[in-house]
């Protein structure tokens, strides 16, 4: 039991310092030498939980979609639903190390990942916002995909402005995107979901 309690504890040291190497210096110039040091742990055992550069990529992608999945898992549906988890996603971009690596090495250039937590994420608005259209939330004439390319491009860059200023500087900007897009987005009709402003501990955003 304590060796297994051991090697967990190892295997979550190495992903999270593989998610702070990769963040920094992008996959190509990872070096796992530098990643085992920051993990505290010796090469060779780096070696026997990842033979490879690319298995530890593929863990912290996978430790990140757990983490994006986790966030979307709440109660709340449409356009609501969509503000609030992209609200919390860049919260939670700017300080949590391997989902930030997760989405960044997806779009890395030296390595071609089609898996991952941006995969996971567009798919995730793309079918939001089509659930929202078949609920008559979105205004006529509105592209679900069209919207959905706009909301993923804009969290992303969202996030990366949030993981090098600890969210203090995005989330307002984050704000009034959505304040410039409800307005085209959202059908006329049905109620305005409530902006993506900080929310305190322990607090629900609902809909006006």
């Amino acid at each position: 039991m304590v060796r297994q309690v051991r090697a967990v504890r190892t295997r979550g040291a190495l992903v999270r310092a593989a998610a702070e190497v990769f963040a920094e210096d992008g996959y190509a110039l990872a070096s796992l030498p530098v990643i085992s040091r920051r993990a505290g742990v010796s090469t060779g055992a780096l070696h026997f939980h990842f033979p490879s550069k690319d298995l530890l990529a593929r863990e912290v992608e996978a430790a990140a979609t757990v983490s994006v999945q986790r966030l979307v898992v709440r109660e709340g549906a449409g356009l609501q639903l969509l503000v609030d988890v992209s609200r919390d996603l860049v919260a939670a971009l700017a300080v949590d190390p391997v989902l930030r690596a997760g989405f960044e090495l997806g779009g890395d250039p030296s390595r071609k990942s089609a898996e991952g937590p941006g995969r996971w994420w567009c798919e995730w608005v793309h079918a939001l916002l089509r659930e929202a259209q078949g609920a008559g939330e979105l205004a006529r004439g509105v592209s679900p995909e069209a919207a959905a390319v706009a909301v993923v491009a804009s969290v992303a860059g969202f996030g990366r402005l949030a993981s090098r200023h600890r969210v203090r500087s995005s989330s307002p900007l984050l704000e009034q995107f959505w304040a410039l897009l409800l307005p085209g987005l959202a059908a006329p009709s049905r109620r305005r979901p409530v902006l993506p402003g900080p929310r305190a501990a322990g607090t629900d955003r609902t809909p006006r």
